[in-house]
């Protein structure tokens, strides 16, 4: 019956999604006459932790004033000013331009409007998602909690209190079945690490894969990202999900394991306990499982989400971990 009721809510929600988009930024909408703007085919995702968390800090304060800025306006004013390239980052420059933009807007502070425009879409499809007004939502003692705020409402995939290690290998060599390059972030950690929704979506994909294993593929709200949560747990890999479900930001969603490289469902494979962990852009709905898939770097997004770790407790049973809290967003449908 769940299952059922997931995939009438997930239709419902792909028609809202449908309708949404006619009510596109007007970036994402401008045609030429008689030419329709073609989605966008590559994006390297190189922002670093540290502009990041600049950024964001900028926008929360910002909003606490009259003159509110979003954080992917600033780091697409700072891509245009970096031709993308964020090794050049510097505080100084972020400082900068928020003094700038207390009497400009963002376009009249940069010098090639074009780029400025496709550095906008293209690091807003990233993390437009990630930080805005938020309803964190809790349980004590039988009584449902709710609390208002803005800021980032997002976390990272390794719950709170445990450890884990990982180094940039974004575009490894990797052999199983086939020569491919690695499109995604392996967090190494230990077995039954509870995994944590990085944002709140719609379950799409949950079950084997012959290379990821077990593995959870969730749909962001705004429909342009897809996480990818893979090699979970031999035997009990997941919370209670279905596919269908809304989950929410900060929710337990599975348990970090060594399942994948095999044709034999639920066989660990994988020498080392890790996630894989990947972020898929869409732009057009013939990118998601199509030959031009947009795959970025989540190194630099991982470290800048440490900071945001979702705490969990020993469910009534005392045999798994579930969320001590969730992060609902004004776009989540009821459930």
């Amino acid at each position: 019956m769940k299952n059922k009721t997931g995939k009438i809510l997930l239709l419902l929600f792909s028609t809202v999604l449908f309708l949404a988009g006619s009510v596109l930024p007007a970036r994402a909408t401008e045609e030429t006459a008689g030419e329709k703007k073609k989605p966008i085919r590559y994006v390297e995702f190189n922002i670093t932790a540290a502009a990041l968390s600049d950024a964001a800090e900028a926008d929360i304060a910002s909003h606490r004033g009259e003159k509110p800025i979003g954080w992917v306006e600033l780091l697409a004013c700072l891509g245009q000013q970096y031709g993308g390239d964020f090794s050049k980052y510097k505080k100084a420059h972020l400082t900068a331009l928020l003094k700038e933009l207390q009497e400009k807007t963002p376009e009249e502070t940069v010098k090639n409007k074009k780029l400025y425009r496709y550095y906008l879409e293209a690091y807003g499809a990233v993390l437009s998602g990630l930080l805005g007004p938020y309803t964190k939502e809790w349980e004590e003692e039988g009584v449902t909690h709710r609390e208002e705020s803005y800021g980032v409402r997002a976390f990272s995939p390794i719950a709170a209190g445990y450890s884990y290690s990982h180094y940039d290998d974004f575009g490894a060599a990797r052999s199983f079945g086939y020569r491919r390059s690695h499109l995604g972030h392996d967090i190494l950690g230990s077995v039954g690490t509870p995994i944590i929704a990085t944002e709140g979506g719609i379950v799409e994909a949950i079950g084997w894969n012959r290379y990821g294993g077990w593995r959870i593929g969730i749909r962001s709200l705004d429909g342009k990202r897809y996480y990818y949560y893979a090699h979970l747990r031999r035997g009990h890999p997941y919370a209670d999900l279905y596919e269908g479900q809304i989950v929410a930001a900060g929710e337990v969603i599975g348990y970090l394991g060594m399942t994948g490289y095999s044709d034999r469902e639920d066989s660990n494979n994988i020498n080392v306990p890790h996630l894989h962990y990947g972020i898929e852009l869409i732009f057009d709905p013939a990118q998601k499982d199509g030959t031009n898939q947009i795959w970025i770097d989540c190194y630099e997004l991982i470290r800048f989400l440490d900071k945001y770790r979702s705490k969990t407790s020993l469910r009534e049973d005392g045999k798994e971990r579930v969320s001590s809290f969730r992060y609902l967003i004004p776009e989540t449908p009821e459930q």
